[in-house]
């Protein structure tokens, strides 16, 4: 794969998207001693040494420049987030005392520790610290951690644009009128909610029938719009299956054609001179699914910078057999059991072209094409719908 640009977004728009730069500490975090506690603040000595009542001396909020502490038998007021006033050692939880009279009593049975609810300074990391790295997908919880390093931009993969494309005659799109010996377009629309789902929101989608001269005049025009390209169907063996030689009269070359799984045997991919990719994926929706999570997304992941994703594993909870001497790409459902095993139960379909037993599956295992006898508690790689 090709590396995709990379661009500069507003910390607004960096959700979801591919970093591509280091994020490194602008100072300590927390960048002062930082009090976690509504309370007083205190020389731990003089409570150590039998004072029990502190003199008011100030008020410090979050926000306020630091106060310094004068006396041993002297308080200062202080509020969660507030800087450590100077001269000062232990936090007393304002639930812990009584005032009077600008006077604080501590509770007589309560117990402090030195440098309790104090958060220190640098605790977290130190200035220059690298806290984010280069690719790795940005999710809510970086964002806080990209604006406290004070970026208000940050660099990114840009978004590929991904043209999908589905072909076959028989194909008619919701909301259109059917006949009898027509079937609803649903690959391309799925495809595009799987890429949108991963992240890869600048697509488009084209249906294109079984003829020869309008595959080639689209197919060129949608190479020169766009970085990739996933075509659904027309990469079989059938005498209308012209997918494989146009694409190849159009400049792109085979990388390979047919895969030894199943779902999914028919898989083509090819890359032009022009850096341009395409995946032809099969036209039954299983197999064109399985495919599209199996090759499509981690390619995309790859090209955008993603740092390899770790790999997973689940137990089948039921025996399965497998006739063919092929990979199989098994769909389940997850759940785990008390002792923290992530299970797989079988969740087989009809043909590759039951899609609707897809519905509520996680995802599925990719079982060894050198077995046909897979048992209950076997570990097989886990491949999930939602996530690489």
């Amino acid at each position: 794969m090709p590396p995709f640009e990379t661009e500069s977004v507003s910390l607004t728009a960096a959700v979801g998207r591919v970093l591509r730069q280091a994020v490194c500490a602008e100072r300590d975090q927390p960048p002062f001693d930082r009090v976690t506690m509504d309370g007083i603040a205190i020389r731990y000595a003089a409570l150590a040494s039998g004072i029990r009542s502190f003199t008011i001396e100030g008020r410090q909020h979050a926000g306020d420049p630091q106060q310094a502490l004068a006396g041993d038998s002297s308080c200062i007021e202080i509020m969660t987030g507030a800087v450590l006033p100077a001269n000062t050692y232990c936090i007393v939880p304002i639930e812990r005392t009584t005032t009077a009279n600008q006077i604080v009593h501590i509770d007589p049975a309560y117990h402090a520790a030195r440098s309790q609810f104090i958060h220190c300074q640098g605790s977290d990391f130190r200035r220059h610290h690298r806290v984010l790295d280069d690719g790795q997908r940005i999710a809510a919880t970086d964002i806080a951690v990209i604006a406290s390093c004070g970026l208000d931009t940050v660099r990114v993969t840009k978004q590929p644009r991904v043209h999908v494309i589905s072909t076959g005659n028989e194909l008619v799109a919701a909301g259109q009128p059917l006949a009898a010996h027509q079937v609803r377009l649903s690959n391309g629309p799925a495809i595009v909610a799987m890429l949108q789902s991963h992240g890869y929101a600048n697509n488009q989608h084209d249906h294109i029938v079984d003829d020869r001269q309008q595959l080639q005049r689209k197919l060129a025009r949608h190479l020169l719009e766009s970085e990739v390209l996933v075509l659904s169907g027309g990469v079989s063996m059938g005498k209308a299956d012209f997918v494989p030689q146009v694409l190849r009269e159009l400049g792109i070359n085979v990388v390979f054609h047919k895969v030894s799984q199943r779902p999914g045997k028919p898989m083509w991919f090819g890359v032009g001179s022009d850096n341009r990719v395409v995946f032809a994926l099969p036209g039954n929706p299983v197999s064109a699914l399985v495919c599209c999570r199996q090759y499509v997304l981690p390619a995309l992941a790859k090209a955008s910078g993603c740092s390899p994703a770790k790999k997973e594993y689940a137990r089948l909870d039921a025996s399965f057999t497998m006739t063919a001497a092929l990979t199989c790409f098994l769909p389940i459902r997850l759940y785990s059991n008390p002792d923290g095993c992530l299970l797989a139960t079988p969740a087989p379909t009809n043909t590759s072209g039951d899609f609707a037993a897809l519905s509520g599956t996680d995802g599925y295992l990719e079982l060894a094409k050198e077995m046909s006898e897979f048992s209950s508690g076997s570990g097989w790689p886990l491949h999930r719908w939602d996530r690489l």
